[in-house]
């Protein structure tokens, strides 16, 4: 099954303690797409300006990503500039320029199936609510978010969870959406308002699976070098959905398995700056991970 992903493809200017990057690529839909064609052909919907070269088009091509659905238009890219510090978890926005993003209304393309797999990216809330209901889709509907929707489009945000399987948000957006400290009861919350199943992601320390309760546990895997957080969140959505397109029937031991390899392609993201930590690796390299992680897990 196809999964279609909409979002934003950006350009970050990305500091760190252990390096600095201008104009590289980036975007949710940038991540989650490239994550989640490990596992199965994507469907990417997005806007981009004229300063958008083909090189990264040709690149999400080669990788089994569909760009007919990535629209150019008259302007500049959307960019995003942030530092992190050695709290890798918290990026300071430093600014935000969303150019041709900036009022985006996506042009759903006639290969985009319905009864395809949908992941709507870290968008605004509204926007995500206008496209489920331009593509009403049949098949698993995913949305992840970031806290300043939760700040400015809360009411918009809890609405779309009534139509949302799959909710993916981290641990401190899942306490200012809730107002409960306790995660347990947070997820409570989200399932209250409709969703059937929520992961929040605690970065480092991996992520928490909920449906009717608490039902898995997943780490992340250790890493030794660690350059740039920016796009783990997106890239574990994208290789949890990939992985869940790829599968004939979603049940309890194929979400466990998403969840892992989640956590594995995220692993390889932070390696480096931008996707290149998901560009240099094969899905043999993915497996290799996924079975030194399952022992590490195993008792």
């Amino acid at each position: 099954m196809r999964l279609t992903v909409i979002g934003s493809v950006a350009f970050d200017s990305v500091e760190t303690p252990f390096g600095k990057k201008d104009d590289v690529l980036g975007g949710s839909a940038t991540y989650a797409s490239v994550a989640a064609s490990f596992f199965s052909p994507v469907n990417l919907i997005s806007v981009v300006g004229t300063d958008f070269p083909g090189r990264y088009r040709t690149m999400f091509n080669k990788r089994n990503v569909d760009t007919s659905g990535l629209e150019d238009k008259k302007g500049k890219t959307f960019r995003w500039r942030a530092r992190y510090h050695y709290d890798l978890s918290y990026a300071e926005t430093l600014s935000t320029h969303l150019n041709v993003f900036e009022g985006f209304r996506p042009k759903i393309p006639k290969n985009v199936n319905s009864k395809d797999n949908l992941l709507l990216a870290n968008i605004d809330p509204e926007l995500q609510d206008w496209i489920f209901e331009k593509i009403r889709p049949k098949g698993l509907v995913a949305c992840d978010t970031m806290n300043l929707w939760i700040e400015h489009k809360r009411k918009a945000l809890l609405k779309l969870l009534k139509k949302v399987d799959l909710f993916l948000l981290n641990d401190a957006e899942a306490r200012q959406l809730t107002g409960h400290t306790n995660l347990l009861d947070a997820a409570k919350y989200i399932s209250s308002h409709g969703a059937k199943m929520t992961v929040i992601k605690k970065g480092e320390h991996g992520a928490l699976f909920f449906s009717k309760g608490l039902k898995f546990m997943v780490p992340a895997y250790l890493l030794e070098k660690l350059l740039d957080p920016t796009g783990a969140g997106d890239t574990f959505a994208g290789g949890m959905t990939g992985y869940l397109s790829s599968v004939r029937k979603i049940t309890d031991s194929a979400l466990r398995k998403a969840l892992v390899y989640g956590s594995i392609l995220a692993s390889f993201t932070v390696e480096k700056f931008s996707v290149k930590g998901l560009l240099k690796v094969e899905l043999k390299d993915v497996e290799d991970r996924y079975r030194h992680f399952e022992k590490l897990t195993k008792f």
